[in-house]
């Protein structure tokens, strides 16, 4: 992923407030390792329900903001598979993460969800060293079974925030 500065990243938000965008907490830009990202996602430490991500679409940076689960609904999480890096290994920290849509969709009350890494570890996941059973021994094998898994996590991400855009 490409570095972002802050201003870049809340000029981006297609799906809140001015007010929303002006009250994020953002991470500590100059701490994240850009080139191990397909896209950045973090929760806010001030406002606990929410949560955001940058993505990548046609050139340009997409943030969204996320409504992140309750602390409660944490402890009661059950195991699942992240729609985005579908990571059959770490299935116990995943979460529902509902999106207001862009304009007057969202303005209307149009959300979309979907479950994610509650954390936002999917660029890990999909990099991890591939199990026996998903690419075997061969080297070369794990090298393509990684890159086609970072592929579809930056396919599934987009698509995500494309449909955050959609109007219809």
């Amino acid at each position: 992923m490409s570095p972002l500065t802050e201003k870049q990243i809340r000029d981006s938000f297609v799906n809140a407030t001015k007010r929303e965008i002006a009250q994020a907490t953002l991470p500590d830009l100059a701490e994240v390792a850009w080139e191990r990202l397909d896209y950045l996602g973090w929760r806010d430490r001030k406002a606990p329900l929410a949560a955001y991500v940058t993505v990548w679409c046609d050139g340009e940076p997409v943030s969204v903001l996320l409504r992140a689960p309750s602390a409660g609904a944490d402890r009661r999480r059950s195991k699942g598979v992240c729609a985005w890096c579908e990571d059959v290994v770490v299935t116990d920290d995943v979460s529902l993460y509902a999106a207001r849509r862009a304009g007057a969709a969202g303005r209307k009350g149009d959300t979309i969800g979907t479950l994610v890494c509650t954390e936002f570890g999917c660029s890990r996941n999909v990099r991890r060293k591939p199990t026996y059973t998903e690419a075997g021994n061969d080297p070369a094998v794990h090298e393509v079974f990684t890159e086609l898994r970072i592929a579809g996590l930056q396919e599934r991400s987009q698509r995500f925030a494309r449909e955050v855009l959609r109007t219809r």
